[in-house]
C-alpha cells in the first residue's frame, strides 16, 4: 500500500479542486494556469545507481533531493533497451501496436508532443532522439510533435566531445572542445527561460549516461582528460545537470508551478566502453552496490536489472513527499500528461497507458493491477509480486528478485497457481 495513505482524504479534495480549476480555466477567455512540465529521461541508469534507491556506488545528490522532496516510485518499468522504451513513452502504446522496429517510430503515431501542443503548450526537446537517421529525414522530429529541438546525430556523429548536433533539422557548427551534454542542457534551459510564463513542456532525454557511440567510421574524440569518461563520471555529471535545471526553475520563481519528472529509459549497462585500443573498443563490466549487494547491470535483458527503473515526480506544494508502490508502465506517461493538462487523447487508436495523476495528487494506489513488457519475441506480464514470461516461467519476485528459480506448475503453491491463472488470463485478454 502507499506510504502516503494518511493524506488520502485531504488530497482527494485537492485533486478535485485542481481539476475544477483546470476545467474553469480552459472554458474561460483567460490564459489557463496549468503547470509547466519537465520530463527528464536519463539513459542507461537503473535503480541501483541512484542513492534514493539504495545505491552507494555513485554520488547523486540532486536526484536524491528530487526524491526527498517528491514522490519516489518503487515499481516503474521500461523496455530493456532504449528505442522501444522511448516509443512506448511518447505514444502510450504497447510495442505490438507500434511495430517495435529498432530506432524508428511509425510515421502515423501521435506523441505527447502533438497532444500537448494541441493543449496550448510550448514544446521543445533536447538530447537524444534516435528515432530515425536525420540526414535522410531532417524534418522528422518536428513532424513527431517537437517544433523546437536540439539532438545528436545518431549513427552520424559523436554525442559527447565535439558532437554532431541537429538543431531544428539542420546540422549546426559547434566550438572546438564543445561537450554535447552541456549544449543540450543549455538549449533546454534557454527554452525554459524564454517560456517561464508558461505553460511549457520541456522533454529532456539526456545522452548521459550511455557510453560513447561505437558505430562511427572513426572513434569518437576524447575530451581534455585524454580518455573516455567512465560510467561513474557520466552518472555524476547527469546528476549535476539535473541540479542545474532545478536551480534554474528556482531562480525563475516557477518551481511551484512546474512538475519535474525524472525517469530512466532502461537498466544499467552490463558492460561499458572505456577506451579504443589497437583498432578495438575495450569494454569493462559494470557493477554497482545497492543496499549492500553487488549488482551487475542488466540492460538488454527482460529481468528487473534491465527493466526496473528509477522514477521520481516532484512538484512542490502539490505532490506530498513520500514513496508509492503504484505500478507504472512506460505507456502511462501520455495519458497522465493529457489528464494533467486537459489535453485530448487521440480517438482513432488504442492507448494502452493508464492515468496515474491520482497517484501524484491524491495518494491513490494507482490504476494498474499489472504491467506488460515485450522485446524481440519475448516478454512478460507482472504484478508487484509475481512475474509471468511468455514461455510460462513464473517467478515470485519477493523471494527471487534475480529470477533464479522459476516455479513450475507441479511445484506451485495455491498462491502461485492463483497468480499464474490471473496473469495468463490477463495476457490472453491483451493479445485478443
Amino acid at each position: 500500500m502507499s506510504a502516503r495513505n494518511g493524506y488520502k482524504q485531504i488530497k482527494s479534495l485537492a485533486y478535485i479542486g485542481m481539476l475544477v480549476l483546470l476545467v474553469a480555466a480552459c472554458s474561460s477567455h483567460k490564459e489557463p494556469r496549468r503547470p509547466n512540465i519537465v520530463l527528464i529521461l536519463v539513459d542507461d541508469i537503473g535503480t541501483e545507481v541512484v542513492g534514493a534507491y539504495g545505491g552507494t556506488s555513485y554520488r547523486t545528490p540532486n536526484i536524491d533531493a528530487l526524491a526527498a522532496g517528491g514522490l519516489k516510485f518503487d515499481y516503474a518499468y521500461s523496455a530493456p533497451v532504449c528505442s522501444p522504451s522511448r516509443v512506448k513513452l511518447m505514444t502510450g502504446r504497447y510495442g505490438f501496436r507500434t511495430g517495435q522496429a529498432w530506432g524508428t517510430i511509425p510515421a502515423d503515431e501521435i506523441t505527447f508532443g502533438h497532444v500537448l501542443i494541441r493543449a496550448g503548450y510550448e514544446v521543445a526537446l533536447s538530447g537524444k532522439w534516435q528515432m530515425t537517421l536525420l540526414a535522410d529525414d531532417p524534418g522528422h522530429i518536428s513532424r513527431m510533435g517537437f517544433p523546437d529541438s536540439r539532438v545528436f546525430g545518431w549513427h552520424e556523429g559523436p554525442r559527447y566531445w565535439e558532437p554532431m548536433i541537429y538543431e531544428n533539422g539542420e546540422v549546426i557548427e559547434v566550438a572546438d572542445g564543445a561537450y554535447g551534454p552541456d549544449l543540450f542542457s543549455e538549449y533546454i534551459l534557454d527554452f525554459v527561460r524564454a517560456n517561464k510564463d508558461g505553460p511549457f513542456f520541456a522533454y529532456y532525454p539526456m545522452v548521459l549516461a550511455h557510453d560513447i557511440s561505437n558505430d562511427l567510421e572513426e572513434p569518437p574524440p576524447v575530451g581534455p582528460i585524454g580518455r573516455y569518461e567512465t560510467f561513474a563520471e557520466n552518472v555524476e555529471y547527469s546528476d549535476k545537470l539535473v541540479g542545474k535545471l532545478v536551480a534554474t526553475l528556482d531562480e525563475l520563481g516557477i518551481r511551484e508551478n512546474t512538475l519535474v519528472l525524472y525517469v530512466s529509459d532502461n537498466g544499467t549497462p552490463h558492460h561499458y566502453i572505456t577506451e579504443y585500443r589497437d583498432g578495438e573498443y575495450i569494454k569493462e563490466p559494470v557493477y554497482s552496490m545497492q543496499d549492500g549487494e553487488r549488482i551487475m547491470g542488466g540492460k538488454s535483458y527482460l529481468t528487473d536489472q534491465g527493466t526496473h527503473v528509477p522514477f521520481i515526480a516532484n512538484w512542490p506544494g502539490t505532490i506530498e513527499p513520500g514513496t508509492t508502490d503504484a505500478l507504472v508502465d512506460f505507456s502511462d506517461f501520455l495519458p497522465t500528461l493529457a489528464a494533467l493538462t486537459g489535453a485530448v487523447l487521440p480517438a482513432d487508436r488504442d492507448v494502452d497507458g493508464k492515468n496515474f495523476l491520482p497517484v501524484l495528487v491524491d495518494a491513490s494506489d494507482g490504476p494498474r493491477d499489472w504491467v506488460y513488457q515485450e522485446w524481440e519475441g519475448d516478454g512478460w506480464i507482472r504484478t508487484r509480486e509475481w512475474k509471468l514470461y511468455f514461455d510460462g516461467r513464473l517467478f515470485d519476485m519477493r523471494s527471487d528478485p534475480f529470477e533464479q528459480s522459476p516455479i513450475g506448475p507441479a511445484d506451485e503453491s495455491e498462491e502461485a497457481a492463483t497468480n499464474r491463472q490471473f496473469l495468463e488470463t490477463e495476457l490472453e485478454r491483451l493479445r485478443q
